[in-house]
């Protein structure tokens, strides 16, 4: 398993693009990998004959552990395939590759959790995420790879606290229990009942008129669409429920003049068209303006790596870009040494490689502040969540012309709000908010930016 960002553990395997006994060359796509950051294809590092998969689809494999074995056709590899399990980030020996990996066995790649040393593995952070369980609890509980806590130690857990407040079931009249039984309702009515109720006659027979009162199985099937929760959205819900529950956000939000930055478009259009082939956008000039304005904020471009505070001088901004599938965040490299032209050229093409599906790891990683643009759909304002570690995120509504009071009259301006939200764990609220005075500055006198 390849290690496609900085930030990767492991990999989920979507599928493979050959099958055994197929011939691979070296730089054809072998098959298709979901990371932490998007879904992407994996390309052969030899010419060959796919000999043996190790992994197949939706496995999750760590880092660096053997995934397939390529080699000459007819080859021997069984001598390959070690019976002796590898712990997690030990190298093989030379010439030896791992024993197939289980679908179902727990991935051993692990995070380390918000409060002290406690180590768990992502598949039983997100289990006990789903199921309410403080991490704290779990703590000497687990029995993965240096005690790591494992999906089996949660579902131990869970299990263990159901049989400690399991209630007593209720108690039924004679009646009552013949009658549930003659109708088949036992199970249900002891479900549905309060913990050591008496149930009478009269209950079971409220109970049966309720069920029949509820459309059948099939009648509610034609009313809905299920859509599994795979791949992307995965992706996505398991990121934004880590953001939501880990960072304290807080979100603000302020009014911005932007009739000199669109005077400062329509003056820069043509010429930025006839020096790099691209229209200078309004989202062009944010991120100029954004890189800017974190200048004299460094605190927005942060980064939380565990106990640490990470103040990064490169700003790569990100751009939430919208797919059918989801959201995807290309990230714009040290933007503090383009010009507002180069901007443009750079961002246009990233944003195109996202849409197309043809992006690399390194354009979706890396990102120390983002930006995610709803305007084009006529929002106003809304609270953006941030990206996992980063310390803020810029939300940005649409451009409308308004009344607004100039020195004693009024006049129509083209007004849009900024809505910051940030990790109040890395920042306060009076940084935070001087940032984002100083970004409205910057935008109400975008000619700072050619300078």
């Amino acid at each position: 398993m390849p290690q496609l960002g900085n930030t990767m553990e492991e990999g989920t395997i979507l599928r493979w693009l050959k099958a055994e006994g197929e011939t691979v060359r070296k730089g054809e796509p072998l098959l298709e990998v979901e990371t932490d950051k998007a879904s992407m294809e994996v390309e052969a590092e030899a010419d060959g004959v796919l000999l043996k998969i190790l992994a197949p689809p939706n496995t999750t494999v760590p880092i660096r552990q053997p995934i397939a074995v390529v080699g000459a056709p007819g080859e021997d590899f069984t001598s390959l395939l070690s019976p002796e399990p590898r712990q997690n980030g030990a190298p093989a020996a030379e010439g030896a590759a791992a024993a197939p990996v289980e679908p179902a066995a727990e991935s051993s790649a692990s995070v380390v959790a918000e409060r002290g040393s406690l180590r768990i593995s992502p598949r039983a952070r997100r289990l006990a995420e789903e199921k309410g369980v403080p991490l704290a609890e779990l703590e000497g509980r687990g029995t993965g790879p240096e005690g790591r806590i494992i999906e089996r130690d949660v579902r131990a857990y869970l299990a263990a606290e159901t049989q400690v407040s399991a209630p007593r079931p209720p108690r039924f009249t004679p009646l009552a229990a013949r009658l549930a039984d003659d109708l088949g309702v036992a199970s249900e009515v002891v479900a549905t009942a309060p913990s050591g109720a008496r149930v009478r006659s009269d209950d079971v027979r409220r109970h049966v008129e309720t069920l029949q009162s509820r459309p059948s199985e099939a009648e509610r099937t034609q009313d809905f669409e299920e859509m599994p929760l795979t791949g992307m959205r995965r992706r996505i819900a398991d990121n934004m429920v880590r953001s939501a529950f880990s960072a304290p956000h807080v979100t603000l939000v302020t009014e911005v003049d932007m009739s000199a930055c669109s005077e400062l478009r329509s003056r820069l259009l043509p010429e930025v068209e006839r020096l790099y082939g691209v229209r200078l956008s309004f989202t062009d000039i944010l991120v100029k303006a954004v890189a800017r304005a974190l200048e004299e904020h460094p605190r927005l471009n942060a980064t939380l790596e565990g106990d640490v505070i990470r103040l990064h001088k490169s700003k790569n901004i990100g751009v939430a870009v919208a797919l059918e599938e989801g959201l995807v965040v290309p990230v714009l490299k040290r933007v503090e040494s383009l010009t507002l032209g180069q901007v443009a050229a750079q961002l246009k093409p990233l944003i195109e490689r996202v849409r197309s599906g043809k992006f690399s790891p390194d354009d979706v990683s890396g990102g120390t502040f983002t930006i995610t643009n709803l305007g084009p759909f006529r929002i106003d304002s809304f609270n953006p969540i941030l990206v996992p570690g980063q310390a803020g995120i810029l939300g940005v509504g649409r451009i409308q012309e308004k009344p607004v009071v100039r020195n004693g009259a009024i006049e129509v301006r083209a007004c849009m709000n900024l809505c910051l939200s940030f990790d109040h764990r890395q920042v306060d609220g009076a940084p935070a908010a001087r940032f984002l005075q100083r970004l409205c500055e910057i935008l109400e006198s975008p000619y700072s930016l050619l300078i």
